[in-house]
This record gives C-alpha cells, structure tokens and sequence, in this order.
C-alpha cells in the first residue's frame, strides 16, 4: 500500500514510527553544513526584541537569527527567479 504525503505527515507527527522507510536513501547527499562563526554588532533594542521572540518560540536568539535569515533568503532566491 502506497503512503500518501498526509499520512506520512501524520506518522511523523505522531512518532508512529521510522519513517525513513518511506525513502529512497541510496542516492541521498547531506548537503554543505560548515558553520563559519561571525561577529555582529546589534542595537539592544533589537538584542531585548529577539531574546522576547526567542523566549516566546522556546529557543534561543542564535536560533532564531538563523530561521530568520533562512526564511529571508529562500523568499529572496524566489523573488529572483
């Protein structure tokens, strides 16, 4: 029986079980993780508004710097298409 993409969602959701079974993994490739580490230098009003976003997801300010950044470029990379 086939699985549809909802009710793998749902598997995944629930934790019902592995569900990399579901995938194809012989051609898999992680894809380029290297960190670089930076310095950047932020107003604390802009420090207190992400530790309040930060505090309110249940991350920390790193984490949410990143989403953010992600979700920015990946629209970018849309728009300039």
């Amino acid at each position: 029986m086939k699985t549809n993409e909802s009710e793998l969602d749902r598997k995944f959701d629930n934790n019902e079980e592995d569900v990399l079974e579901y995938f194809d993994l012989s051609n898999a490739q992680r894809i380029n993780l290297k960190q670089t580490k930076i310095d950047l230098d932020l107003p604390a009003w802009m420090i207190q508004f992400l530790d309040r976003e930060a505090s309110s997801l249940g991350i920390d300010r790193q984490a949410v710097i990143k989403i953010w950044l992600a979700e920015r470029i990946e629209k970018g990379k849309v728009s300039s298409r």
